[in-house]
Order: structure tokens, then C-alpha cells, then sequence
């Protein structure tokens, strides 16, 4: 069976198909065998696995999934895809299953259940940029058992789940992303390994699931509302950005106690305070 990795053979699927790049759903295939054999190696399949891969496209990365796990669940929103994969790219294999879904309507809980036994299972992806966020914080948030997600994202958000206080690219995923995982990226990937080619540069990133989370935190909701209020307005105080916020119900007065509580300055921005930080914010407010 040809590979996808090779340019030649990419164009030939989509010529024979007719397939036309669609714009909405961020359509960069990847034609680089390099570039997949290091993101198999980052995510350290085994034959012992389980793998949700978001948005196979045309199965280039899926044929490597299958050659090295035990079942591969692709997950493809375009309808047009789904001949090429089932009756194509993917015709051979017998560890795969083709769902035509928008993941973020999926209920990946039971499918991990009726898949894998309610095991962890590993997350693969060639993300497109718009919905790289929503993606990753639905499976946090929705405590689907993972034990690693290893995506191809645009570089600068590939920067920004990875750094920590006091960059400009530190914000609100930063700290949602270390909150439940440890950030690495492991590959930066240049344009001209897509087709069409993007833009912009990408990055393979693998998050590695906390078995514990870092933070002790006993209103996980109330520290990801304090988070995302504080960078909503980042050129603002922390005080003024809690106070602004139309998620929070607090009065100035428990605000500046709160700040006070926390042992930093009372014209702190967001921006400088750290997970442990907010972690201890959403604790002081929570008594």
C-alpha cells in the first residue's frame, strides 16, 4: 500500500477523489514521513494501545497508527474523507474504526468504556488552529481517561501551553494545560511539510497527564473562572480584572482581603501569578 507521508502519493488520493480543501475545517495534510515517524515515537505507541486520533484527514498519520497500536479510533468531521479512508488509505487494516462525528459533540467517556474497557487511552492529532483549545480543555475537563495527547499544533500555541509567568504568551491555556498535564514539545515542524502549506509554523507538542494534579484546589471551577478573568483584561490590575469580571459575584472589599490573604502586591497583574497562586486565590475565596 502506498504511504501518505510521500507527496506524490498524497496528490494522487485527492486527484483521484476530486477532494477539495476545505477552509472551515483547516485542512493542512501532513507529507512528511520524518515528521510522522517522530510523532509516533513522541507518543511511545504500543501494540498495548488505544488511540483516539482527531481529524485523520486522509489516513496519513492513521496508517502509521495502526502499524504500531492495537486499535486506532479516527475520529473525521468531513463526510468527503470518510470514502477515501474506509475504501482507500485504511482498506487494509483491520484495527481501525472510521467515525464521522465533530468530536466535540462525541461522547468519548463511552466510547472509551465500549472500546478499551474504560482504560487510558493515548490522543493523536493534527490540529487546526481554531479549534486546538476547545479540543484539548474538552478532554481534560470532561475526565476522559488519557494518558498522553501528542498533537501537531501552530507553533505559538504550542509556545503558549509550555511557558510560565511573566511571558507575553502566558495566559489562560497555559495555566489550563499545566493544571493537567506536563507540556513538551518535542518537534518543531516547518511548512513546507503540509499540503496545502499553512502559513505559519507548527509544533508537535505531548502533554503527559498528571496522575496528581499539581495544585490542591478545592473549587476547580471557581480557579479556572479567577484564571480567565484575570487575562480577559490583561493590561489591567488582577484587582480591577476580579472586579470587571461578570463570572464573579465578590465585592471589592473581599477582593482586596483576598489579594491581601495571597502576600502580593495589591497592583499585581494576572499575568505575574502562578498556578499554585491562582490555586491558592480560588482557596482563600472559597472559605
Amino acid at each position: 500500500m502506498a504511504t501518505l507521508g510521500i507527496p506524490k502519493n498524497t496528490i494522487e488520493i485527492l486527484q483521484k477523489y476530486n477532494f477539495v480543501f476545505q477552509k472551515k475545517y483547516g485542512q493542512n495534510f501532513l507529507i512528511d514521513t520524518h515528521v510522522l515517524e517522530k510523532i509516533i515515537s513522541s507518543a511511545g505507541i504500543t501494540k498495548e494501545d488505544m488511540i483516539l486520533e482527531v481529524g485523520p484527514g486522509i489516513g496519513t498519520m492513521t496508517q502509521y497508527l495502526c502499524e504500531n497500536a492495537r486499535k486506532v479510533i479516527a475520529v473525521e468531521i468531513d463526510k468527503a474523507l470518510i470514502p477515501i479512508l474506509e475504501n482507500d488509505t485504511l482498506a487494509e487494516y483491520d484495527n481501525v474504526r472510521v467515525i464521522n462525528e465533530d468530536i466535540l459533540k462525541l461522547d468519548i467517556n463511552k466510547l472509551v468504556e465500549e472500546e478499551n474497557g474504560g482504560k487510558p487511552i493515548k490522543v493523536v492529532a493534527n490540529l487546526p488552529y481554531y479549534i486546538t483549545t476547545p479540543i484539548i480543555m474538552g478532554l481534560f475537563e470532561s475526565k476522559v481517561p488519557i494518558e498522553s495527547i501528542t498533537i501537531m499544533v501552530q507553533k505559538e500555541v504550542a509556545d503558549r501551553m509550555q511557558v510560565g509567568p511573566g511571558t507575553k504568551d502566558y495566559g489562560a491555556l497555559s495555566l489550563a494545560v499545566q493544571y493537567y498535564a506536563k507540556p513538551e514539545i518535542v518537534a518543531n515542524v516547518p511548512p513546507n511539510c503540509f499540503m496545502p502549506r499553512p502559513n505559519v509554523g507548527s509544533a508537535v507538542i505531548r502533554l503527559t497527564r498528571h496522575e496528581k494534579c499539581p495544585v490542591e484546589v478545592k473549587d476547580e471551577r471557581l480557579m479556572f473562572k479567577l484564571i480567565r478573568a484575570a487575562f480577559n483584561q490583561r493590561r489591567k490590575t488582577l484587582k480591577n480584572s476580579l472586579s470587571n469580571s461578570s463570572e464573579l459575584s465578590f465585592s471589592k472589599e473581599q477582593i482586596d482581603e483576598a489579594i491581601e490573604s495571597l502576600g502580593v502586591s495589591p497592583t499585581i497583574r494576572g499575568e505575574a501569578l502562578t498556578l499554585e497562586q491562582f490555586a491558592e486565590l480560588a482557596n482563600i475565596f472559597s472559605k
